[in-house]
């Protein structure tokens, strides 16, 4: 018992030291420390590249937004108003990238467009491809909070900040996108 309240404790002061050294480094690079910028990209970067893979189920497509999203955030790393919500921030600069992106890709969709898929190194997609299928065909609104809530663990309040609405109306879309992927997969079977 003594034990699990000292490793609570252990994670609690970890991850306080964690925020503030990302606050550090979020201040250092609204001053102009580029190696400051590269170490919060860097630790950030996997978990940009997946979720952009979640929504464009396309290697090329999400480096291209990854990368755009990297651009955008150094150009614009001044106008981050609390430097403990970088996270946060950066979600929101990504998922505008592929909003776009979806827009331009939506105005060629009646060309022949050939999309060129390497090697992908998620070893598990193809059992999960039900699954994936399923979130894909959800509306915007509602595929958003899942993917940033089961996929990258963020936390209601998060999700609510990045789409911009109340925590309520969030839990709300997550409520009824399980359902909708119930009703999905359950169909396909």
């Amino acid at each position: 018992m003594i034990e699990n309240i000292a490793i609570k404790k252990i994670r609690f002061l970890n991850k306080k030291k964690e925020e503030y050294r990302e606050y550090e480094l979020v201040n250092k690079a609204q001053e102009g420390c580029d190696e400051s910028f590269g170490k919060l990209i860097n630790t950030y970067k996997e978990y940009l590249y997946k979720t952009a893979f979640l929504y464009v189920k396309n290697e090329h497509d999400a480096l291209d937004i990854y990368q755009e999203t990297v651009y955008k955030a150094y150009i614009n790393i001044s106008k981050v108003r609390n430097p403990n919500f970088f996270k946060t921030w950066l979600t929101k600069i990504l998922i505008n990238n592929v909003n776009i992106k979806h827009r331009h890709y939506s105005k060629f969709q009646d060309e022949q467009v050939e999309d060129f898929i390497g090697e992908i190194s998620y070893s598990n997609i193809e059992e999960n491809i039900d699954l994936y299928d399923a979130i894909d065909s959800l509306e915007e609104k509602y595929k958003t909070p899942v993917i940033l809530q089961y996929f990258q663990d963020l936390t209601i309040s998060q999700i609510a900040q990045i789409m911009e609405c109340n925590e309520n109306t969030a839990k709300s879309y997550i409520r009824r996108a399980k359902k909708k992927l119930y009703d999905i997969l359950k169909e396909e079977k």
